[in-house]
């Protein structure tokens, strides 16, 4: 049953707005089309400007690649505030200071009914902050008020967007797919706008005659970072493809046999992104703090910056990636840092959505055999099965969680296009559609295997 927290967002779940899940089978083509109508819609959305924004202010853009977001647009905030509400409850969760069930059908409605509640809190919360921050500049108190409505009304609509998706009348999450659609278009201008571009700047070289020997390793793109986008690309499809396989079979159709795959990135990219998203938040609100209390003892400890708004010191100082090579070599210490903090985190992340996310053993082995699974060699029960389970699945949660996060911190220091962490979630983001596609055609051959992926 649903702990005290959860129960009381029983009675605000009927006011909250939602998307009926699909009560048909939803065919491939109209989800493929239902989910390019929802990011041409972002994208839209992405170019529409805020009404009463003139410049000014200050840039956030160690955020935009996690938040999927763009400045001074309709989706200034971006999915920031469904990450951080689902990074707080993943916390509270693991922490086990709310008491939640994901195996229970009512837990899991209010556990979701509570992250769309949080996120929309947080789209106000976040919305007020960039005010007040003075991400803006100056607003006079009606422009600001104007400016907050219509973060409130985006942040509504792709919270829907989002839910439409993950409802069945879409392919993956709307997270998801907003995040790949904004590394795609960071990378591609880092390759090919005229104005910053590697391979425009290459070319400009070459035509006038000169060397491009400096643009081997330089800050923005260059031709390592060119080059370790290509390797880390290959690197992570690799990872992905590493697992172990358990030998399955159905009790009923006894010439049903397959594998049951534990991945190596068992959890896929979800830890990065909660560790980014952390990270982002503590870059942004040491920011906010540090403006309005410059020499308070415990701000500075938090985070201080420069005259360019670029940390110098504190936590944030440790939780930013030096960004490129150059800076590697200037401050080793801030490099280890990050990448230890950031594995760390990782690492934990990685373990708390066993639960939280349904992919521990217990659950797994409850799954298999109400699905009619069974492992060859053992009783048709679930308790044998989560023994087995138990060997693999929380080893190779912490093992992948390691290596997400020393890739995606490594890559970065690389220069990689995108910066680490986005190149790292776009292509799991890119894999775990393409799993999607193959058992979408998988349930389409074996009806009884809908039970079992949920569909």
């Amino acid at each position: 049953m649903a702990g005290r927290f959860l129960s009381l967002f029983k009675p605000i779940s009927r006011f909250l707005p939602v998307i009926s899940p699909p009560d048909r089978k939803v065919r491939f083509t109209e989800k493929i089309f239902w989910t390019a109508l929802v990011l041409i819609l972002y994208f839209i959305m992405g170019e529409i400007p805020l009404y009463g924004i003139r410049g000014g202010g200050w840039e956030l853009s160690y955020m935009r690649v996690i938040f999927a977001s763009r400045r001074g647009t309709l989706i200034e905030l971006g999915i920031g505030p469904i990450v951080t509400a689902g990074l707080i409850l993943q916390l509270l969760v693991g922490a086990n200071m709310i008491e939640c069930d994901m195996s229970d059908p009512e837990d899991r409605a209010l556990f979701t009914s509570a992250s769309k509640a949080f996120s929309i809190i947080f789209t106000g919360v976040q919305a007020s902050a960039y005010i007040i921050g003075g991400v803006y500049g100056t607003l006079p108190p009606i422009t600001a008020m104007i400016v907050f409505l219509q973060l409130i009304a985006t942040g509504v609509v792709i919270i829907l967007m989002d839910e439409l998706i993950q409802k069945g009348w879409g392919i993956g999450s709307g997270v998801s797919l907003f995040i790949l659609a904004g590394v795609a278009q960071q990378v591609f201008n880092q390759c090919f706008f005229p104005t910053g571009g590697i391979f425009p700047m290459i070319a400009s070289r070459i035509i006038n005659g000169e060397s491009i020997s400096d643009l081997f390793v330089t800050r923005g793109p260059s031709i390592l970072g060119f080059i370790t986008t290509v390797v880390t690309f290959f690197v992570i499809i690799y990872l992905e493809g590493v697992r172990v396989e358990i030998p399955i079979s159905h009790a009923m159709y006894r010439g049903y046999r397959g594998r049951y795959p534990i991945k190596l990135l068992y959890v896929s990219n979800l830890p990065v992104i909660f560790a980014s998203a952390l990270f982002a938040n503590i870059y942004f609100f040491s920011q906010l703090f540090s403006s309005y209390f410059p020499n308070n003892f415990w701000v500075g400890l938090l985070g201080s910056f420069d005259a360019n708004r670029q940390p110098i010191g504190g936590l944030v100082y440790y939780v930013t990636s030096p960004g490129w090579l150059g800076g590697v070599v200037e401050d080793p210490l801030r490099a280890f840092g990050y990448t230890a903090i950031l594995v760390i985190f990782c690492v934990i992340f990685s373990i708390t959505w066993l639960e939280v996310g349904g992919l521990g053993p217990s659950t797994v082995a409850q799954q298999l055999v109400d699905s009619g699974m069974q492992i060859p060699g053992y009783r048709r029960s679930a308790r044998p099965i989560e023994a087995l389970l138990k060997r693999y699945i929380p080893p190779v949660a912490v093992l992948g969680g390691i290596i997400v996060g020393l890739v995606a911190a490594i890559s970065d220091f690389l220069g990689v296009f995108g910066s680490g962490t986005g190149i790292l979630l776009s292509v799991g983001i890119i894999y775990q559609y393409y799993q999607a596609i193959v058992q979408e055609r998988a349930v389409d051959m074996y009806p009884a295997l809908r039970r079992f992926f949920g569909k």
